[in-house]
């Protein structure tokens, strides 16, 4: 049966960019401005306080992983009040070797190893809409080891380098968003997942985007009844049904268009249309301009059609 989560992560098609060492000790704070790309950060050792835009701040501990899909403005700090330095990731020089807050000699309070990557997909900002703002899992130790093989081979210069970040990176999502408890996170399609009855909607949708779905036809394959089920996929997901499957088919159809393998007429028949021109409809009343016009302003993807 289709995995939700996979699709999606494989759709967004991350991409390795960076990972550095971060330390801190005594009276220090660090404002970073909104960065939009995924960030992410394990603890190694120690603690120290995590404030993201939007949500209340948290203690960060050893073994703690944090996830931010979008990396809206976020402090970072210790426990002191302390002056705050603003650094913007867009324009700040990479860093060479661990970096240091506050107090530079002496043992450090906290060690960090932070990170981040972007997204290839065309259409990552609806995939990433369905995720939570904010990922904060304790004490994972599967997380753990995969940061630590992620920070070692971004280290290195070894043969093969960028295909093993890349993989690594997927996995990383793949495992902090499944270790995320579902039924506590915002609406969107961990929480979706973590519902029996939704789930089994979501998989058959993914399963099967060529089929003809009704709302009649999914709240039987989630043994709902149909009002039952249209309020509470709503409620859960953050999108009406038939709403989520378009956006599903769209985002499908805009990769299948970037691979460039295909006739319009095959796009339109797996992502669940008739014909080309109804196809070619919906696909601009969604994007804001046809097929055609989309393929060719996306950079191509070489992986090939499978």
């Amino acid at each position: 049966m289709a995995d939700p989560l996979a699709q999606v992560i494989a759709l967004l098609r991350p991409r390795a960019v960076m990972s550095k060492g971060i330390s801190g000790a005594g009276r220090w704070a660090v404002r970073y401005s909104e960065f939009g790309h995924p960030g992410f950060c394990a603890v190694i050792a120690g603690r120290c306080r995590l404030a993201v835009s939007g949500a209340p701040a948290v203690t960060l501990e050893a073994g703690d992983f944090v996830l931010l899909p979008a990396t809206p403005a976020f402090t970072l700090s210790g426990f002191g009040p302390a002056p705050v330095r603003r650094i913007d990731p867009r324009t700040a020089p990479a860093a060479d070797g661990e970096v240091r807050h506050g107090t530079l000699d002496g043992p450090p309070d906290v060690r960090l190893r932070g990170g981040y990557f972007m997204f290839e997909s065309p259409d990552a900002a609806l995939l990433v809409s369905l995720l939570p703002a904010m990922i904060h899992i304790h004490g994972d130790d599967r997380l753990a080891l995969l940061v630590r093989l992620f920070g070692d081979e971004a280290e290195g210069r070894r043969a093969g380098r960028d295909l093993v970040l890349a993989r690594l990176v997927e996995v990383l999502l793949i495992e902090a968003l499944r270790a995320a408890p579902g039924l506590a996170v915002p609406p969107g399609l961990l929480r979706g997942l973590a519902d029996p009855r939704i789930a089994d909607a979501l998989r058959q949708m993914h399963g099967d985007p060529e089929r003809g779905w009704t709302v009649e036809d999914l709240a039987k394959a989630a043994g709902l009844s149909r009002s039952t089920f249209f309020a509470r996929f709503a409620r859960t997901v953050g999108f009406r049904p038939m709403e989520y499957l378009l956006a599903w088919r769209m985002a499908l159809a805009k990769d299948l268009l970037r691979r460039r393998t295909l006739s319009l007429d095959d796009v339109a028949r797996r992502v669940g249309y008739g014909s080309a021109s109804t196809f070619s409809t919906a696909f601009s009343r969604h994007v804001g301009r046809p097929p055609g016009a989309f393929a060719r302003t996306v950079p191509a993807s070489a992986e090939a059609d499978g």
